[in-house]
């Protein structure tokens, strides 16, 4: 098939020749000198350009304000603790809305629910397997004390006897307010942990 060259253009190709080449040349006309870099910040105060900060400040806010939650929800809680996500409650304001299938990507635990004996050694392998630094909500009754099944043979009266906790959220369930303000609290306690370890006082004395 042939493609007709009948068509008739607007314009013809002569005429779109000089309106580019118009074009060209007055580009060519404004680019005589060069166009100065905007560094008028150069000339700012030096205190609008400096914070001074400390290392435990600065690793303490990145580390609360993105805690990553290992999936381990054994029970009835966890359904508080997907209100949580919602929309609704919005827990993805303190950047922690995604749930880590894997505990090497973690760095929180939410225990959300009864535990039985026969599951302590998944959850506190699971614990095991976080990196550090980690740290452990207890939410809900059964989570802190066993709750209501706590006199039974096959319960777990607690979390922290078989792994460390940090927070306590108590409740049956603990409504996603509540939880809320569990990970605010964890969070303080975050920010005033210290990353560098003190030297000790004989190695201080010794460079005097």
């Amino acid at each position: 098939m042939e493609v007709s060259s009948d068509r008739e253009y607007i314009y013809t190709s002569s005429e779109l020749d000089k309106q580019e080449g118009q074009l060209i040349e007055e580009v060519k006309a404004g680019a005589r000198e060069t166009i100065p870099d905007p560094d008028a910040w150069l000339d700012e105060e030096v205190k609008r350009n400096i914070m001074l900060s400390s290392v435990d400040a600065v690793l303490n806010w990145a580390r609360r304000s993105s805690l990553w939650t290992v999936i381990c929800f054994p029970a009835c809680c966890a359904f508080e603790f997907i209100a949580a996500e919602g929309p609704r409650f919005d827990m993805s304001r303190f950047g922690m809305e995604i749930l880590r299938a894997s505990p090497r990507r973690a760095d929180l635990m939410i225990t959300a629910g009864t535990l039985t004996w026969k599951m302590a050694p998944v959850v506190r392998r699971i614990y095991n397997q976080m990196p550090e630094p980690k740290w452990v909500i207890a939410m809900g009754a059964c989570a802190i004390s066993g709750g209501i099944f706590r006199s039974s043979y096959n319960v777990v009266p607690g979390y922290n006897k078989i792994i460390p906790v940090d927070v306590y959220v108590p409740g049956c369930p603990p409504r996603p307010e509540a939880l809320i303000y569990g990970v605010q609290t964890l969070q303080k306690k975050i920010a005033k942990e210290h990353q560098i370890l003190d030297l000790p006082q004989k190695l201080l004395k010794g460079n005097k």
